[in-house]
C-alpha cells in the first residue's frame, strides 16, 4: 500500500469545518421540530444539506485515518467503525458512528421518507460525533509529534 500524503494538515482543516457546522446546527437548527420542518421547505434543505455535509466530512476524515494507520476499510460504515476503534471507542458507540454512513446516504441520495429520521438521529448522536472530532485531533497531535 502506498503512503498517503494528501492527508497530511486536511484531518485538521475538515475537523474545524465539522465544528463550524455543529457550530451552526445548534445554533439554527437544534431547537426545530418536525412541524418547523415539515412546513418550511428552504429549512429542510438547510438542516438537510448541514447534516450530509458534516457526515460526509466525517467519512474523509474517517478514511484517511484509517488509512494513515494501514487500516483497510470496504465501505463508508467500516471507515467509521474502524476509525472509532482506532481512537479507543466502546463497540456500541463503533456501531453507533457506523451507521451514520447509511444516514448520510439516505440525505445524499434524497430518500424523502427518511430524512427527518436521519436529522433526529444526528441529534441524538451528536454528543458522541463531538467526542468523536475531539479524539481525532488528539490523535492527531500525539501523530504529528512522534
Amino acid at each position: 500500500m502506498p503512503d498517503f500524503y494528501y492527508a497530511k494538515g486536511r484531518i485538521a482543516e475538515s475537523v474545524q469545518y465539522i465544528s463550524d457546522e455543529l457550530i451552526e446546527f445548534e445554533a439554527e437548527y437544534e431547537v426545530k421540530t418536525w412541524t418547523d420542518y415539515q412546513h418550511d421547505r428552504k429549512l429542510q434543505k438547510l438542516m438537510d444539506r448541514t447534516v450530509e455535509n458534516v457526515l460526509t466530512a466525517l467519512i474523509e476524515v474517517s478514511g484517511t485515518l484509517a488509512t494513515q494507520n494501514k487500516i483497510k476499510v470496504e465501505n463508508y460504515a467500516e471507515a467509521l467503525r474502524k476509525a472509532a476503534d482506532l481512537l479507543g471507542f466502546k463497540k456500541e458507540d463503533q456501531e453507533k458512528l457506523g451507521k451514520l454512513a447509511s444516514q448520510r446516504n439516505r440525505l445524499a441520495h434524497r430518500y424523502l421518507n427518511f430524512r427527518w429520521q436521519v436529522i433526529r438521529i444526528f441529534k441524538e448522536t451528536k454528543p458522541l460525533l463531538v467526542d468523536f472530532i475531539t479524539r481525532i485531533l488528539e490523535h492527531e497531535k500525539i501523530s504529528e509529534g512522534s
